[in-house]
């Protein structure tokens, strides 16, 4: 014993020290303070998450996220891991600038930085990063920093691994890049970069994975990216990227992902590319490309995951495919696919994804189809018919089955609740029928359910309570009747119910659904009063109740709903003058930045159905990926009285007609500078149109038409203090009219919006008399 303590003394005396320097001790700790300062208004807990070790009477190198040297004769700090600082943080928004990274510029031996998902914003200070010339490893992923990427960062020669993506760089990628001589991975995706690739980034040759996705880098692939022999994974998706794709691609020989989805690349796929024996994905699709496609791409052996659909490939259907390949994912979207679908892909045991979408396929969804158990299916816009195998549902694998616009038929397997992990089902655009099953409750992980466009029916409705992350919800264009069903999760965001035959009053269940943006019960037998409890939903951005049979007044306090953006309670029987504070809807003022998309969950694009509102002069659907830039007010068709407000303070569409509004058009209506659409036909209105501002685009007569008090350039109807005396109206200078008129032709023509899938399928509505139109309407099923 006293031998070992005698050693131990020894051991003690002639160790030198390993604790830390202290300039770097000070360094860590001085950061830390800039990060507590930055986020002072959130609890302690959160606020040093990571960081609670990092005290003045402790070694730096024994704390969490520190690395040192190991070398005995000193141990400087080399890594720091400074990832996800503030992951768990509360709900408020918590701003930390690129200031806080400047003690961290003093510790010079720095090797490996991380200071991914962080959302720091500002630009990056470069002459910082000049310090930190050892480093090999720098990760900057998933913050908010901006501005160009700083030169110096080009000049730290030891670098070999640099992300910067999912920031808000832009600017160009500066043909300096070629400095880092040891870079083996450049990943920039999710910027703003733009410019051509510089042809400078072939001359780093030792790089092994390049990733530009998600920028808009423009003109066509450099060729310089054939000296990259090493290049492993190249990823140029989602850029304006144009020309041709390189024909001696294949020559990079260790090529195991191509991705160039998501550009403007023209021409044939280059036959190179079945040199590539380690290609395991391949990815094409959404590009302009052209030819037959080569059936050589399914003799790559190592291939994996194939992506070549929305292009303008032709499919050869007398080909015989035999596959030496075994794919995990295929997309043969839109690629002129036609008859059944092909049995070649029942070798295929590994399949995963599959998306046959957009093609011509018919006949009846195959029995080995079901008995793959693949994990998504995307067959819609075919001509595929017949009922769907309950064996499809067996499946514990399957998550998304899209089979819209088909000519499915009969009712759907009383079984399709077995498929507990499905999270999107859509049949939209079908023949189906009968109840929706009981069964579809347990779908515990459903997130999007359309069964829109079909032929159900029944007055009872699965309870989906139990579906508690289900949040669109599209039954609309069916044969429901019965109450309003309210048996829906809490998470619900988007409820469609229009076009059926429900009936009845609105049901104050609706005020649980808490999350509720989008609710639409449009063409239904709704009566009773529009309640005052529907001010309840605060979250709610869109309702469109149109074409029902509401009357009674409007509730005041719909002007509280400070999320909303389109209100159409069009064609009911609504009496009373309109709220003043109608035009203090904030939602139509400022746009709402919570509008939420469930596609944002998956790789892959889901169409939604769009929003059917009154849109210039006939029913149109708005792109439901962009309702959240979209502000429409619209209660005409009603029996309302009074003045139009003049608090009405910013709108895209405004239509009050065919309703008993008197007084004038206010003139607060020429601030409205994003107003494209107005209608006020059919009033008892009088007085001079106001002009100026936007008001000088409103010149179709029609939109002011049956207000036989109206007066106005617009309407070419001359008002009592423009006339001289001496000058009898049918004199007026007819050029002025003609000026007027040609301007407006010339603007009205920017107005055209682009119209997506038809969300509910309508007609369009002449302008008849209110009375003539509302007996028509109440014939329509």
């Amino acid at each position: 014993m006293a031998k070992l303590s005698l050693l131990l003394g020894i051991l003690i005396f002639f160790t030198p020290s390993l604790c830390c320097p202290e300039e770097q001790k000070q360094s860590l700790l001085q950061f830390k303070a800039s990060v507590a300062k930055a986020t002072s208004s959130s609890s302690s807990e959160t606020l040093l998450f990571g960081l609670e070790s990092w005290n003045a009477s402790s070694d730096c190198c024994n704390w969490d996220r520190v690395l040192c040297s190991s070398r005995l004769e000193s141990r400087t700090v080399v890594a720091l891991y400074l990832d996800s600082l503030f992951a768990m943080q509360s709900l408020e928004p918590v701003v930390v600038t690129s200031i806080i990274l400047t003690p961290l510029f003093l510790i010079r031996s720095l090797m490996l930085l991380d200071l991914s998902s962080n959302h720091i914003q500002g630009e990056l200070p470069g002459n910082g990063f000049a310090n930190l010339s050892k480093l090999v490893y720098l990760d900057m992923m998933q913050n908010d920093f901006s501005g160009s990427i700083p030169s110096q960062l080009f000049h730290l020669r030891y670098l070999q691994y640099l992300d910067m993506s999912s920031n808000s760089f832009h600017g160009i990628l500066s043909g300096e890049v070629v400095s880092l001589q040891n870079l083996r991975v450049l990943k920039l995706d999710g910027n703003f970069i733009g410019g051509n690739i510089p042809k400078e980034i072939g001359n780093i040759t030792k790089l092994h994975q390049l990733s530009l996705r998600g920028n808009i880098f423009s003109g066509g692939i450099p060729s310089s990216i054939l000296y990259l022999y090493e290049l492993e994974e190249l990823d140029l998706r989602d850029n304006l990227l144009s020309k041709e794709i390189p024909i001696s691609l294949g020559d990079l020989s260790n090529m195991t992902s191509l991705a160039l989805s998501n550009n403007k690349l023209i021409g044939r796929i280059p036959s190179s590319i079945q040199k590539l024996a380690k290609l395991e994905t391949l990815r094409l699709e959404n590009n302009l490309l052209t030819g037959e496609i080569p059936s050589w791409l399914f003799n790559i052996r190592s291939l994996k995951n194939l992506f070549l659909g929305a292009n303008n490939l032709i499919w050869n259907s007398s080909t015989r495919i035999v596959p030496k390949c075994m794919l995990s994912q295929l997309s043969l979207k839109s690629c002129g696919l036609a008859g059944e679908i092909p049995d070649w892909i029942s070798s295929q045991k590994t399949m995963e994804f599959l998306d046959l979408s957009e093609n011509e396929i018919e006949g009846v969804l195959p029995q080995w189809l079901a008995e793959m158990e693949v994990g998504s299916i995307i067959l819609s816009d075919n001509s595929l018919t017949g009922s769907l195998p309950p064996r499809f549902f067996d499946s514990l694998d399957l998550s998304v089955l899209s089979l819209s616009r088909n000519n499915f038929s009969g009712e759907l397997p009383d079984n399709v609740g077995n498929a507990t992990n499905l999270m999107i089902l859509m049949l939209a655009g079908n023949n189906f029928s009968g109840k929706v099953p009981e069964s579809i409750s347990q779908i515990y992980r459903l997130l999007l359910l359309d069964l829109s466009r079909n032929r159900f029916s029944g007055d009872t409705f699965p309870d989906l309570n139990s579906n508690i992350l289900l949040g669109y919800i599209d039954f609309s264009s069916n044969e429901f009747s019965g109450d309003i069903p309210t048996k829906f999760s809490q998470e619900t965001r988007i409820l469609a119910l229009g076009r059926n035959k429900f009936s009845g009053s609105l049901p104050r269940n609706l005020t649980y659904l808490s999350q509720l943006e989008h609710l639409d019960i449009h063409d239904n037998n709704i009566t009773g009063e529009l309640p005052e409890f529907i001010s309840q939903i605060s979250s709610l951005q869109i309702l469109n109740l149109r074409n029902n049979s509401l009357k009674g007044p409007l509730p005041e306090s719909i002007s509280n709903l400070s999320n909303l953006q389109i209100l159409d309670l069009s064609s009911n029987y609504l009496v009373g003058e309109i709220p003043a504070k109608y035009g203090n809807l904030l939602g139509m003022i400022q746009t709402p930045n919570t509008f939420s998309s469930v596609s944002g969950l998956f790789t892959f694009s889901i169409e939604f159905n769009d929003l059917i509102v009154n849109w210039k002069k006939s029913k149109q659907g708005l792109s439901s990926h962009r309702l959240q830039l979209y502000s429409l007010l619209d209660l005409s068709m009603n029996q309302l009285f009074g003045e139009i407000p003049a608090s009405l303070e910013s709108l895209e569409s405004l239509d009050l007609s065919h309703n008993k509004l008197s007084g004038s058009i206010p003139r607060s209506l020429e601030q409205l500078q994003e107003l494209t659409v107005l209608d006020v036909s059919n009033n008892k209105l009088a007085g001079k149109i106001p002009v100026g501002g936007q008001m000088d685009t409103m010149n179709d007569p029609n939109s002011y038409a049956n207000n036989s008090g109206l007066c106005g350039m617009q309407i070419q109807v001359p008002c009592a203090e423009e006339l001289s005396p001496a000058e009898p109206p049918d004199t007026e200078d007819k050029e002025t009219w003609f000026r007027w008129e040609g301007a407006g032709i010339g603007y009205s023509a920017g107005f055209f919006v682009t119209v997506g899938i038809l969300y509910f399928t309508g007609k369009f509505i002449p302008a008849l008399p209110p009375n003539l139109h509302r007996q028509q309407r109440r014939r329509r099923v």
